[in-house]
């Protein structure tokens, strides 16, 4: 439950800060102890120790992906922003892949309903059962697995993002990496542009009920770092989960060699979870280039 503390009153905003606390009333620290000598592979344990000398082991600090309620509270404030200035932006994003197993779905249409119609968040049914059956597999079996999310941001309009240094993409992916357990960022055609030539690749624009428009989207709704009206959209790598039920070589505080198998709550996957998490990241992005766009535009459009 969000309790917001300050910035509000009569439901509209005062224009000083917004304050918004969720308390965790199910926390479990003694989970955790394990935890308290060694460092998980491939977790932050280490690192944060490294930097800072001290670090909080009961649930990975900031380190956690708890961290990020407060990012998807925060969006929902810059959604509001968004729709007041474009009533029809809509952002959704969805589980397009976990592990090996890849979804079908054509973004155009996908809407947040058919995300939300299963616990995996995928909108392609028969993968969303094969993804769930490969979770539960998984899980039993002490491991975790990785996977995709896409998102897509329709009626965006023309003009959001800056030339050089804080380009839409930019903005977008510095976003995404900053979330938990992300390992890499594509936005549209990605990677596979690299096998393409430039005669395929390029979105030649045509005219549409009077307005320029491209006749693909290879480009992503992104151009020069602008977005060019047509759809955005991107796609996140996520890592299996760090913290598994299986013993791993690791050392201790002290340095020496140890094995560790996690105790306690731990996702064999995260996709799921974080589906809200890339969607916050968008919004917020999308929310602070409309802000700068209408401090810049005469037609404060």
């Amino acid at each position: 439950v969000c309790e917001i503390l300050s910035g509000v009153f009569n439901g509209k905003s005062l224009g000083t800060p917004i304050a918004i606390l969720v308390r965790n009333k199910d926390a479990r620290p003694d989970d955790y102890v394990d935890l308290a000598k060694s460092f998980r592979p491939s977790h932050a344990d280490f690192t944060y120790e490294a930097k800072y000398g001290i670090r909080n082991w009961q649930g990975g600090g900031r380190a956690s992906a708890r961290e990020t309620i407060g990012r998807v509270a925060a969006s929902a404030i810059a959604r509001k922003v968004l729709r007041s200035f474009y009533a029809k932006i809509d952002i959704v994003a969805y589980v397009a892949q976990i592990h090996e197993i890849v979804a079908k779905i054509d973004r155009s249409k996908v809407k947040t309903a058919d995300v939300d119609a299963n616990i995996v968040r995928c909108p392609d049914k028969a993968m969303a059962k094969k993804m769930i059956s490969l979770i539960e597999k998984t899980r039993a079996e002490g491991d975790s697995l990785g996977g995709v999310i896409e998102c897509v941001i329709r009626n965006a309009p023309a003009g959001l993002g800056e030339p050089v240094f804080d380009k839409l993409e930019a903005d977008l992916a510095k976003a995404m990496l900053s979330l938990p357990a992300t390992k890499g960022f594509e936005t549209g055609s990605g990677f596979s542009a690299t096998t393409m030539r430039g005669s395929e690749h390029n979105d030649e624009f045509e005219m549409r009920a009077g307005k320029i428009r491209t006749a693909t989207n290879f480009s992503g709704g992104i151009q020069g770092g602008i977005s060019n009206g047509e759809e955005i959209y991107f796609r996140v790598g996520f890592k299996p989960t760090a913290t598994i039920a299986r013993d791993q070589r690791t050392v201790t505080v002290s340095r020496e060699q140890t094995k560790l198998a996690a105790r306690g709550r731990h996702d064999p996957c995260v996709l799921p979870r974080a589906v809200p998490m890339v969607e916050a990241m968008a919004a917020l992005v999308l929310c602070d280039h409309a802000l700068r766009q209408r401090s810049i535009s005469f037609s404060n459009k």
